[in-house]
């Protein structure tokens, strides 16, 4: 193709292949070469806050409502090929400042008084995230450290694909200590045979051996919420990550205000 690439400088993959590019290119990320760059983010519970440096245009500081610097960087790139576009700035701002996310990206499903759900006073918020691969697993994390830097961070996770499982096992223990609690469902597969130690039990074993925090396995998902409930605190973010049918588990935990289940309220359900 023959238009302008919009490129990360911040990657150092990218920052390689940059000098081969052989084309137009326009730079975005927080390194102070990037031709946008991000410049003083601050993260305030769910809005990030950071002005972007263009240049010989004006400073534009922006309010995103969608939290973590991964999601500056991805407004920065969409300000990167805005203003290439010719759109005018307060135009760029009004689109920034109505996005409300996507669906299954740090979607906030509500926040639920823990006294019905383990007698214990204060709440819980419940997050749905589709991050899967440990750098947006991660990315995840770091937002909600950065927005709810006080909250027992929780996390259920799915992993997705024993042969994605397999190839970046180690990333994923490493990501996955960053959390206070672990709860882990079986892989979900997408239609791939099991691997050998590229399964739930292995990698929450791996976990544990580092010291950090130990996971517990959640074999059925009809469990997740008795097996949630002792863990919760009072004053708890809980983060439901993965990319299989979690999400379907995320809002049923919402529907029933994550409230484990007598046998007569299933039946009714």
């Amino acid at each position: 193709f023959y238009g302008r690439a919009v490129m990360c400088v911040d990657d150092p993959v990218i920052r390689e292949l940059l000098p081969r590019v052989g084309r137009q290119t326009t730079t975005y990320g927080f390194s102070e070469d990037a031709d946008v760059r991000v410049e003083d983010y601050q993260q305030i519970g769910p809005q990030g806050h950071f002005t972007l440096l263009r240049q010989d245009k004006e400073p534009m500081r922006v309010t995103l409502n969608a939290p973590g610097r991964h999601n500056a960087l991805n407004a920065a790139a969409a300000v990167a090929v805005a203003t290439e576009e010719g759109i005018d700035d307060e135009a760029i701002l009004r689109a920034l400042e109505s996005f409300q996310g996507t669906g299954r990206r740090f979607d906030f499903l509500g926040e639920f008084p823990l006294e019905p759900v383990n007698g214990k006073s204060g709440t819980a918020m419940l997050v749905d995230d589709y991050g899967h691969h440990p750098t947006e697993v991660d990315a995840t994390i770091k937002a909600a450290r950065a927005g709810w830097p006080d909250k027992n961070l929780v996390m259920l996770f799915q992993p997705h694909r024993f042969t994605r499982t397999r190839d970046l096992y180690d990333d994923f223990a490493n990501v996955l200590t960053q959390v206070d609690t672990l709860l882990m469902l079986e892989v979900y597969p997408a239609g791939e045979a099991p691997i050998p130690g590229a399964d739930s039990r292995s990698l929450c074993r791996t976990i544990r051996g580092r010291g950090k925090i130990d996971p517990i396995l959640v074999p059925d998902p009809a469990q997740v919420a008795e097996m949630l409930a002792p863990v919760l605190t009072g004053n708890d973010l809980i983060l439901v990550q993965g990319a299989g049918n979690i999400g379907k588990i995320a809002r049923s935990l919402a529907e029933i205000k994550l409230k484990p289940q007598t046998p007569e309220e299933e039946q009714h359900d």
